[in-house]
């Protein structure tokens, strides 16, 4: 077709990795206190939640079904951290705003495609640094980290969506390219709460 989309949106990803904020970075040497774990643990399920509205928009009906159950286990997740039932049901503003955006996203085939990239392209590496974190630096179970241990190194659902990305006209490709970067921009401001969330739990003492 004379351009390679995936490419475009790796570009966009990479612009804004998540494994490059402070948080992740905090995370991955164990100096994040455990409380500002526990609240993005808490603040992020909603987000999580509302990826399978995504696939199921792309016609995707079974992948849309396995999101459903991992989101099950980011819950197991969040409650292994001991998160307060009051905590899980108020978001941080930038979490709120992120599965505002994504909801609204998620509700069109091809703004769908370019914010599921933002998140299923980086994923896997995510998924394998949060889960080295977990298990070196705090202690968590396999269980409960069950949910980074299925999506560690998978690229699986990154190849499929790159399928489909280079099926799209460039017009499309335009909107679906402005998705992707909505999405790894809100993606990022959740970050940017959770660290401000760290600093608290750090001005506050020991977690």
């Amino acid at each position: 077709m004379g351009f390679r989309a995936a490419e475009e949106l790796d570009g966009i990803v990479a612009r804004h990795h998540l494994n490059d904020h402070p948080f992740y970075r905090a995370w991955r040497a164990g100096t994040l206190p455990r409380a500002a774990l526990s609240a993005y643990a808490a603040d992020y399920a909603p987000f999580i939640a509302a990826v399978e509205a995504g696939w199921r928009t792309l016609g995707e009906d079974a992948h849309a079904a396995e999101e459903r159950e991992h989101a099950r286990l980011w819950v197991r997740f969040r409650d292994a951290l001991g998160v307060p039932e009051e905590a899980a049901r108020r978001p941080n503003p930038q979490a709120a705003a992120l599965t505002a955006h994504a909801e609204r996203l998620f509700a069109e085939p091809v703004t769908a495609l370019g914010a599921l990239y933002a998140f299923e392209a980086q994923q896997p590496s995510t998924a394998r640094s949060k889960l080295d974190g977990l298990c070196e630096r705090y202690g968590l179970s396999e269980d409960a980290a069950a949910y980074f241990r299925a999506h560690a190194d998978d690229y699986g659902e990154r190849d499929r969506l790159a399928a489909r990305a280079e099926a799209l006209s460039r017009m499309d490709l335009a909107i679906a390219r402005q998705a992707c970067e909505q999405a790894c921009l809100a993606m990022w401001a959740v970050l940017d709460g959770a660290m401000g969330d760290a600093a608290e739990a750090c001005a506050m003492g020991p977690a």
